[in-house]
């Protein structure tokens, strides 16, 4: 029978799995848009699949609070310290920096959908702006996952 540590971890890894997959599908699908129509379909399809950082990111939360009291660690492991404030670090990335330039960008498109097939020069401009940002959120996710996994320190 597996104890409530083992279903709690299940459920941990799985809500990691649930924030981190669409964090690197998204920008990708994004990105991959060529003409305008392409663009609101990936807006469209991206706004489904943010559904799931935000739910998988309430249920690491909960659960890894959860862990960390059944272990009676708190905080006392440094790897786990800084697994916690990389994740501040990239929610606030996320949230502060690369969501407003997308609802800009959202709102550019919405506003230039009748003028023909092509992505207007400023939503490239916009959009290419925003790579290096979530490409820093994306190492961040990375670093993230591997101090969860080896527990370096």
């Amino acid at each position: 029978m597996i104890s409530l540590f083992g279903w709690l971890l299940v459920l941990h890894i799985l809500a990691s799995i649930a924030v981190i997959g669409p964090s690197f599908v998204v920008p990708v699908i994004r990105r991959s848009a060529r003409t305008t129509g392409q663009l609101r379909f990936a807006f469209d399809v991206t706004n489904k699949l943010s559904i799931l950082p935000k739910i998988g990111g309430a249920v690491l939360i909960i659960t890894g609070v959860w862990l960390m009291i059944i272990t009676q660690m708190g905080l006392s492991q440094m790897w786990l310290n800084i697994s916690v404030l990389l994740s501040l670090l990239m929610v606030a990335t996320i949230d502060g920096l690369i969501g407003p330039r997308i609802k800009k960008i959202m709102q550019i498109a919405s506003i230039s959908q009748g003028k023909g097939d092509e992505v207007p020069a400023e939503l490239g401009r916009l959009m290419k702006k925003i790579v290096p940002i979530e490409t820093a959120s994306q190492l961040l996710m990375i670093a993230i996952t591997v101090l969860m996994v080896l527990k370096p320190f």
